[in-house]
């Protein structure tokens, strides 16, 4: 059987396309087939090594399109779209591409229809593909291959699994960013070889043709060690960007383990550090109010905003901490007079806690927000952000000296725990802190109001069940 062949079996064609990720071949052949007036159904798409046996036999000529056939028409778009999806490792690309293709012609304007099946399919390949070409970008090692010939040179060799066809679409990225350098690429798909002067494309590889190792990864794993940082870690993104499935072709993968574990101790040394920046903390509410207002030492406190102080009673026993001021408290220059204001005011008065007796205050301490128009649209603040306003916050609670803190919403526990917990694990039950006072975590009303139905209702009733346990434990501690 040779590369290319192609069977006419009674009113059926067989195409066999001699690569797996050849879109100018298909292209070619599938424009003869629309102008022939050829419908999907009768068109089988192999790829090699596909049913072999059909092509023993029969007419191998497609027909000919007319001269005075009509051109096929096909949009930038889709062209674009079918050359990645072609790359994907599904063997029914090459009809759904054709399928398209065929429908563009009563309808140019198919892949503006966002609820087509066959369009978002395709838009699924074309995105799988492309981040399977990041991912060997991103996650490729090169290990130098010792030789005894010296004329020959340094050589280095990597090994990677990629899921698709995108071995040949991958090479002139690797060729432009190490054109200096001798390599190889193997992969069990096929693998790529560059002297520095000529690109040559080889069989397919085995994991045990590649290197195991060599002297500079120790260099390459203290570079990375010294690069990773706790404060930005977020497992989940992580291992989503970074499957576990590359870690063993990666050298500095034996150290993440480690560094996850050590991640937690290292944020709170790196936040206690930053307060250091700060002169000697205030030693009056007022004084901190004055300060906050010149605060500058996050991108927030640049913004046309204005500093919201907490307010509250100088000794309360009860500590409310929420995210940030909004749009209604920058204006105001008061905490929680918004709709997430009079939403929690009216919690509080069920479960019987007089908001005047409490507190009020936020983790941050000016608004975040872009400019839409005329409207300034809310933004939560990123991690480091918060970690900065620890200063205030915990300057506040030092005069305070609450007997109890409820942390609204995730921001506002982080602001007093210098880490990121999860609401729904973290509510219910007392954290202990460790000036003897107690941290007790709930949703932020906020959330609540972007809730409706059944959600709103539940989530209402687990933020009651909350203020009842914090006012039933205020009832302790005063006893």
């Amino acid at each position: 059987m040779t590369a290319l062949q192609h069977v006419k079996l009674g009113t059926y064609y067989v195409v066999a396309l001699p690569e797996a990720d050849d879109f100018d071949f298909w292209r070619e052949r599938a424009r003869a087939l629309v102008q022939c007036e050829v419908p999907p159904d009768r068109i089988a798409w192999v790829e090699p090594g596909g049913s072999g046996s059909l092509f023993s036999h029969g007419d191998r000529r497609l027909p000919v399109p007319p001269a005075d056939a009509p051109p096929v028409r096909a949009s930038k778009a889709f062209v674009s779209l079918a050359k990645s999806a072609i790359c994907h490792s599904d063997p029914e690309r090459f009809a759904l591409l054709y399928r398209l293709l065929w429908r563009l012609q009563a309808n140019p304007r198919l892949l503006e229809d966002g609820a087509d099946t066959e369009v978002r399919r395709l838009d699924e390949l074309a995105r799988t593909v492309r981040r399977d070409i990041h991912k060997m970008r991103a996650f490729v090692r090169f290990r130098l291959v010792e030789s005894e010939d010296e004329e020959a040179g340094e050589h280095y060799v990597a090994w990677f699994e990629p899921e698709h066809h995108i071995l040949r679409t991958n090479a002139g990225f690797f060729v432009r960013r190490f054109a200096n350098m001798k390599w190889s690429i193997l992969t069990p798909k096929g693998s790529l070889h560059w002297d520095g002067n000529v690109l040559e494309e080889g069989p397919p590889a085995q994991r045990s043709d590649a290197p195991q190792g060599d002297p500079t990864e120790d260099l390459w794993r203290k570079y990375y060690a010294s690069i990773f940082n706790p404060a930005r870690l977020k497992i989940g993104a992580m291992l989503k960007e970074m499957p576990r499935k590359y870690w063993k072709n990666m050298p500095e993968a034996v150290l993440i383990p480690e560094l996850v574990a050590g991640a937690q101790s290292r944020e709170s040394q790196m936040v206690a550090a930053g307060a250091l920046e700060f002169d000697e903390r205030p030693e009056t509410l007022e004084a901190i109010d004055k300060a906050i207002h010149a605060c500058r030492k996050c991108p927030i406190g640049s913004l046309d905003n204005h500093a919201v102080m907490g307010e509250g009673p100088k000794d309360a026993a009860l500590m409310i901490v929420g995210e940030q001021p909004g749009d209604q408290e920058d204006l105001a220059g008061r905490p929680f007079v918004g709709p997430a204001g009079q939403l929690l005011d009216w919690h509080l008065e069920r479960a019987g806690i007089d908001r005047r007796s409490a507190y009020v205050t936020n983790a941050v301490k000016h608004f975040k927000f872009v400019q839409r128009g005329k409207r300034r649209l809310h933004q939560s603040p990123t991690a480091k952000e918060i970690d900065t306003c620890r200063w205030w916050v915990e300057s506040e609670r030092q005069i305070v000296q609450p007997r109890l803190i409820l942390a609204m919403g995730a921001s506002a526990a982080r602001g007093m725990l210098g880490k990121t917990v999860s609401i729904s694990k973290a509510r219910g039950a007392p954290i202990p802190l460790e000036d003897g006072s107690e941290l007790w975590v709930t949703a932020h009303p906020s959330y609540l109001l972007r809730l409706d139905g059944a959600a709103q209702e539940e989530q209402s009733r687990l933020f009651d069940a909350d203020l009842a346990a914090v006012k039933a434990r205020l009832a302790e501690l005063a006893g």
